[in-house]
C-alpha cells in the first residue's frame, strides 16, 4: 500500500534475485554513492537465501503451493527450473525480523484478496506474480522499496521461465503500488491496488499499531503528521476502490476507518 507514513530520502540501488539455488539479498550499485549498508540489503553468498528468524510460518508449505502455481501458470511455454528455491527466497525476504506490518500475514491477505478479484483483472497470473513481489524489497526508512521490488522481479521471473511481456507487466504492477490510484482501465491494477488497500476496511487498531510498530524509528509528532498526509490522500481517492466487488465489500467501511483514524490522529 502507499508507504504508511512518508519516506525519508533513500539512497538509490539496485536488487537481485542471484542464482537458481536460492537467491541472495539485494546488491547495492557498485557505482553508487550510499551510506554504511542496511544489514538486510548486504549481498550474501549466492547459495544462501535472506536469513529470517523464529520459526517457519505455519502456511509456508500452502504459500509455496500457491507460488508454484502462479509461477506455472504465468509461463509462456510452461517449462523453466523448479519454483521452490525462488518461492523460498520471497517467503525469507518477507519474515525478516525487521518487518512489523508488511509480514508474511500481509501477503497472504494480499493473495487472498486477489483471488476474491480475479475476475476483474486482465491477467490474474501477473496480478498474482505481482502480489509476491510487490514489497519483497522492504526497509520502512528507504523510499525505494518499489523500485527495488520491481527490479527483483525482473531479474528473477524471466530467469523461471516468464516471459518478458508478463515480467514488464509485473514489474509494472509492482511499481504502481507506489500510488494506489488505478487508471479507469486498467484492471490489474486495480485489482492488485485494491488487494492492498482492502486492509483499510478490516481491524483499525491492529492495522495502526502495526504500521506504528514499523515505523517505531519515527518521532511521534513527525509520525503523527505524515499519517495524517497519507490518510487525507487516501481519502481524497474517489472512489477508494474501483471494481464493483471492492466498492461493495471495502469502500464505504474503509473510508469510515481512515476518517475515524485521521479524526484521532488530529486530536
Amino acid at each position: 500500500m502507499p508507504a504508511p507514513v512518508p519516506h525519508p530520502h533513500s539512497p538509490s540501488g539496485d536488487a537481485s534475485f542471484g542464482d537458481r539455488r536460492a537467491g541472495q539479498h539485494e546488491r547495492q550499485d557498485p557505482g553508487a554513492s550510499e551510506p554504511e549498508p542496511h544489514p538486510a540489503e548486504s549481498a550474501t553468498d549466492p547459495a544462501e537465501t535472506p536469513a529470517a528468524t523464529g520459526s517457519p510460518h505455519p502456511a509456508t508449505d500452502a504459500l509455496l503451493s500457491r507460488w508454484a502455481q502462479a509461477l506455472i501458470n504465468a509461463r509462456a511455454s510452461g517449462a523453466g527450473p523448479d519454483p521452490l528455491p525462488y518461492g523460498e527466497n520471497l517467503l525469507a525476504r518477507w519474515a525478516e525480523p525487521h518487518r512489523r506490518y508488511h509480514t508474511t500475514d500481509h501477503l497472504i491477505a494480499v493473495l487472498n484478496r486477489v483471488d476474491e478479484l480475479a475476475h476483474h483483472a486482465d491477467d490474474p497470473d501477473a496480478v498474482r506474480l505481482a502480489a509476491w513481489f510487490h514489497e519483497a524489497v522492504y526497509l520502512p526508512d528507504r523510499s525505494t522499496n518499489e523500485e527495488r521490488s520491481a527490479r527483483l522481479a525482473e531479474r528473477a521471473l524471466p530467469e523461471a521461465g516468464v516471459s518478458r511481456e508478463t515480467t514488464a507487466e509485473v514489474a509494472r504492477l509492482v511499481r504502481l503500488t507506489i500510488e494506489h490510484d488505478p487508471a479507469e482501465r486498467d484492471h490489474n491494477d486495480q485489482v492488485l491496488c485494491e488487494a492492498d488497500l482492502a486492509v483499510l476496511a478490516g481491524g483499525p487498531q491492529e492495522y495502526a499499531a502495526a504500521v506504528r510498530a514499523e515505523y517505531a524509528f519515527v518521532p511521534d509528532d513527525a509520525f503523527r503528521a505524515g499519517r495524517a498526509d497519507v490518510l487525507r490522500q487516501l481519502l481524497g481517492q474517489e472512489p477508494l476502490f474501483r471494481t464493483p466487488t471492492g466498492q461493495t465489500r471495502w469502500e464505504r467501511v474503509a473510508r469510515r476507518n481512515l476518517a475515524t483514524e485521521l479524526e484521532l490522529l488530529s486530536a
